[in-house]
Formats: structure tokens, C-alpha cells, sequence
């Protein structure tokens, strides 16, 4: 069965690369990192899920949608293949929390998969793991 790949941006923080991580190692998915400029810069040649962290603290100007996922996301190829949104945020942001995936996700049409705080934690990502492994199984189905 063909596992979803996970392409993910994460800070210099490593928070969202940890998780992403995580998750390779846990079930052998795929994760591609968005802070390669040559992972920015290909287009998908099946379904992804995006990982993305939230950064707007409280200004409601500010951005929340790193840079780097805004460039994949430029791509019309990119956009139709991204089957879901899994989001990484800090609790502290308050209403914010978890801006970037739920602004994705009420834009796009796509759900948010599953939600996390910082790096998450082992149980966040035998959930996030098992949450993917279903949406594999809804994609290889006939008629999926």
C-alpha cells in the first residue's frame, strides 16, 4: 500500500521536523522537507498531506503560513493533490492556535487530519501515524 507522503516545513526550532521525524521513523512514511529549496521548488505526483506549524502570536495582521509553504503551495499541481492538513502550534497564541492549518483547511476544502502542540508527544504520533495509515487505506480502496 502506498503511504501518503508528509511534506512539512519546521523552524529553526526543529519543533515540526521532530514530529515529522517521528512519524518516518515510526511507520517508514515518507516526510519531504519544504526547507529544501529543490522539495520548494518539485510538484507531487500523487495525494500529500502538508505538516505546518503556526506562527501568528496575537497580531491579527501577522501571517501565519510559513513562507516556504506558500511557495509549494503556488503550484496548481501541489494544491489539487494536498488530500489533508496536519498542524503543529503553540497553545500560548490562544485563538491563534493552530491559525495556519485551519485557514489552510477552511480555503482548500481539506481537513485538518490532526492537531499537535510543539513537537507533540510519542502518543501524538502513534495517533497522527494511525489517523495517516486510514487515510492510505481510503486512497488505495476502489474508487478512493
Amino acid at each position: 500500500m502506498r503511504r501518503v507522503p508528509v511534506y512539512y516545513y519546521s523552524s529553526v526550532s526543529n519543533l515540526t521536523r521532530r514530529f515529522a521525524v517521528g512519524l518516518a521513523t515510526h511507520d517508514g512514511r515518507p516526510v519531504r522537507d519544504l526547507a529544501d529549496a529543490a522539495v520548494r521548488a518539485s510538484e507531487v505526483d500523487g495525494p500529500w498531506v502538508l505538516l505546518t506549524p503556526s506562527y501568528k502570536a496575537g497580531n491579527a495582521e501577522e501571517v501565519t503560513l510559513p513562507a516556504a509553504v506558500r511557495r509549494f503551495l503556488r503550484s496548481a499541481t501541489n494544491r489539487r493533490h494536498m488530500v489533508g492538513v496536519i498542524g503543529s502550534g503553540n497553545r500560548n497564541f490562544g485563538v491563534y492556535y493552530q491559525a495556519a492549518a485551519r485557514e489552510l483547511a477552511q480555503i482548500s476544502g481539506r481537513p485538518v487530519l490532526f492537531e499537535f502542540e510543539l513537537s507533540g508527544t510519542p502518543e501524538d504520533v502513534v495517533e497522527c501515524a494511525r489517523v495517516l495509515a486510514d487515510v492510505d487505506g481510503l486512497l488505495t480502496a476502489p474508487g478512493g
